[in-house]
C-alpha cells in the first residue's frame, strides 16, 4: 500500500532578509575591491567643508541646544544673503547707466563741418516756361495757364522731367554768391556741391569725407564766411496757397558731418537778409551704449549692408530711406531728393506723394519708421547772433559796388559766417554704471559677510551632491533582483516512490544482494515497522 507523506514548508520574511544582506556585502565587498570608494555622509562633509558653520550644525557629535542654536544661525545667514544677492542682481538687470561728459576732448579730428544751404524759394518765376507752369501748377499754386491765357485744357507738353526742371529753376548759386572766404582764403562756387532736399535744388561747402577742410584756429576769421543775394525778385507769386507755399524770405543752412545726408527740412535753421548771422561751432563727439542698456544701432559688421545710397549709417539717411518706402507703397516712384534708382514723381503728384509722406511716418520705436540713433554720433552745437547790414556807409558802397540800390541791398543781402568756437571738442559718453565685475565683486563681499563662503565652497557643495547622486544611481542600477517563488498554499506533496527515487541513499535490496549496506548502523533499529519502511524515509 502506497504511502504519501505531506509537508507544509513556510518561508519567513526575517530568513530572506539576512541572505539579502549577506548578497548586499558582497556586492559592497566586491565593489570596494574594484575600486569604488563610498559617499561621505552629511556629518563628514559638514566638518570638513569650508562653509563656515555647517561643521558646527550638521557636523558629528551629540545634538543639543548649542547645535540647534548654530542651525539658526546658519539658516539666518543664509536668509540675510539670498536677500541681499536678489536686490543685487535686480539693480544689475536694470541696466542703469551714467554720461559722462569731457568739455574739454582734443581738437577736432574730422576737420571743418559740411555746412548745407537752401533758398526757401525753390523755383525762379524767369526760368519757368509755361510747361513748367502747366506741370507744376499744383506744386507752385500758380494757375495752369500760358503767358496768352490759354487755360490747361488746350494745353499739350511734353512729359516732364523733374530733375531738368530743378536744375534749370533753381536758384543758381554763381548768381546768389557774392563774396566766400574760407580761413582767410578765397572760395567761390566751385567749392560748393549741388545736393537735392525739399528745398529743391541747394549746395553743400565742405561736402566731401576724403578731403575735408582742416580749420586751423577758432574764432572768427577761421572759418566760413560768405554773403548772398537771395534774388527776392524771383519769388514765386503766390495765387493759392499749397503745402509747399513758403511767406519767408532768406535761406535755410544745416550744419552737419560730411558721412551725414543733409535733412535740412527739419534740422535746418533760418538765416534771414538784412542781416550778418554768426554761428558759433563746437564739435560734440556723442558714445551711446547698445543693448541691453541704451538703444543705440552698433556699428555694421562686414557681411552687414549698410543703407542703400549711403556709405555710412546715420539717423538722416535711415529718415530718408522710410520717406522713400512710403512714397514708393503709395505713388510707386521716388522724390528727388531720396537716394535709389526708382522712377522720379511727376510734378501733377509730387505734392500728393509729399503730404503723405509727411502723414504716414511716425517717430519712437512703434512708429512705422524707427531710427535708432547710431553708438557713435558727431554733431555740431551752435550759438546763434547776428547784426543788422549795411550800415549807412555801406549801404552806398554795396549799392555801386552790385549795381544795385541801397532799398535791394537790405532786402536781398545776407552775410554768414560760421566758425568753431574753439579748437577742442566735447565728449559725452554712456557707461554702465553696474557692469558684471561689480556685480560680482558685491555678491562675493555679501557671501563673505554672511556665510564665509567664497566660489570654491560653492564647488565643494556641488561636488558632494554630485557624489551622492551619482552613488545612488549606481545602487538603483545595480541592485539584485529578486528570485520568483512559485507555491500552492505553502504545501508540498511527495511520493513514497518520488522519495525513493530522490534519495541519495541506496536501496536495501540492492545492499542485501550487493554485499555490504552503506547505512548508518542506528538506522537498523529490530523495532522498526517492518519492510524497511524506516530505513528509506530516514535515508
Amino acid at each position: 500500500m502506497p504511502i504519501e507523506i505531506v509537508c507544509k514548508i513556510k518561508f519567513a520574511e526575517e530568513d530572506a532578509k539576512p541572505k539579502e544582506k549577506e548578497a548586499g556585502d558582497e556586492q559592497s565587498l566586491l565593489g570596494a575591491a574594484q575600486g569604488a570608494a563610498a559617499p561621505r555622509d552629511l556629518a563628514t562633509f559638514a566638518s570638513t567643508s569650508t562653509l563656515h558653520g555647517l561643521g558646527r550644525a550638521c557636523g558629528p557629535g551629540p545634538h543639543g541646544l548649542r547645535r540647534t542654536l548654530w542651525a539658526m544661525a546658519l539658516l539666518t545667514s543664509l536668509a540675510a544673503f539670498l536677500y541681499q544677492a536678489a536686490g543685487l542682481a535686480q539693480g544689475y538687470l536694470t541696466r542703469p547707466h551714467l554720461v559722462v561728459m569731457d568739455p574739454a576732448a582734443p581738437a577736432p579730428a574730422a576737420g571743418f563741418p559740411a555746412v548745407t544751404l537752401c533758398n526757401i524759394n525753390r523755383f525762379r518765376h524767369s526760368a519757368l516756361s509755361d510747361a513748367d507752369i502747366f506741370h507744376l501748377a499744383n506744386l507752385t499754386g500758380l494757375p495752369p495757364k500760358d503767358r496768352d491765357g490759354h487755360r490747361a485744357a488746350g494745353l499739350r507738353y511734353p512729359e516732364p522731367d523733374m530733375v531738368d526742371i530743378l536744375n534749370r529753376t533753381g536758384h543758381q548759386l554763381a548768381d546768389m554768391l557774392k563774396s566766400c572766404n574760407f580761413s582767410g582764403h578765397h572760395c567761390s562756387a566751385s567749392n560748393f556741391s549741388v545736393v537735392y532736399t525739399r528745398y529743391g535744388k541747394c549746395y553743400t561747402f565742405n561736402a566731401d569725407p576724403q578731403s575735408s577742410l582742416p580749420s586751423r584756429a577758432g574764432g572768427m576769421g577761421s572759418g566760413l564766411e560768405i554773403m548772398l543775394d537771395i534774388q527776392q525778385e524771383e519769388y514765386l507769386p503766390i495765387w493759392r496757397e499749397t503745402n509747399e507755399t513758403s511767406f519767408e524770405a532768406g535761406i535755410r543752412v544745416q550744419i552737419h558731418s560730411q558721412e551725414e545726408p543733409p535733412y535740412i527740412h527739419q534740422l535746418g535753421f533760418g538765416v534771414s537778409p538784412g542781416f550778418q548771422t554768426f554761428v558759433s561751432c563746437q564739435e560734440q563727439r556723442l558714445t551711446y551704449l547698445p543693448q541691453p542698456w541704451g538703444n543705440c544701432r552698433a556699428e555694421s559688421g562686414l557681411g552687414e549692408p549698410e543703407l542703400q545710397g549711403y556709405s555710412a549709417y546715420s539717423v538722416s539717411a535711415c529718415r530718408l530711406r522710410c520717406e522713400k518706402e512710403a512714397v514708393l507703397q503709395r505713388c510707386h516712384c521716388r522724390m528727388v531728393h531720396m537716394p535709389g534708382n526708382e522712377t522720379i514723381c511727376p510734378p501733377n503728384i509730387y505734392i500728393e506723394c509729399a503730404d503723405h509722406t509727411l502723414d504716414s511716418l511716425g517717430g519712437g520705436s512703434g512708429g512705422p519708421c524707427f531710427c535708432p540713433t547710431p553708438c557713435n554720433l558727431t554733431r555740431y552745437g551752435k550759438e546763434i547772433s547776428m547784426v543788422r547790414i549795411p550800415n549807412r556807409g555801406s549801404a552806398r558802397y554795396l549799392a555801386r559796388k552790385y549795381n544795385r540800390n541801397e532799398t535791394y541791398i537790405r532786402e536781398n543781402f545776407l552775410v554768414l559766417d560760421v566758425f568753431f568756437e574753439a579748437l577742442t571738442s566735447e565728449a559725452m559718453e554712456q557707461r554702465a554704471a553696474y557692469g558684471l565685475s561689480a556685480l560680482l565683486g558685491d555678491l562675493g563681499g555679501q557671501m563673505g559677510l554672511f556665510i564665509g563662503a567664497s566660489i570654491l565652497t560653492l564647488l565643494e557643495i556641488l561636488d558632494y551632491i554630485y557624489e551622492v547622486s551619482w552613488d545612488r544611481l549606481k545602487r538603483a542600477w545595480r541592485r539584485p533582483k529578486t528570485p520568483l517563488r512559485t507555491s500552492t498554499g505553502g504545501i508540498s506533496t511527495l511520493g513514497l516512490q518520488e522519495l525513493k527515487e530522490q534519495s541519495p541513499c541506496p536501496s536495501r535490496g540492492r545492499a542485501e544482494g550487493g554485499g555490504a549496506s552503506s547505512l548508518l548502523p542506528n538506522h537498523h533499529h529490530p523495532h522498526g515497522p517492518p519492510g524497511g519502511l524506516f530505513e528509506d524515509f530516514a535515508c
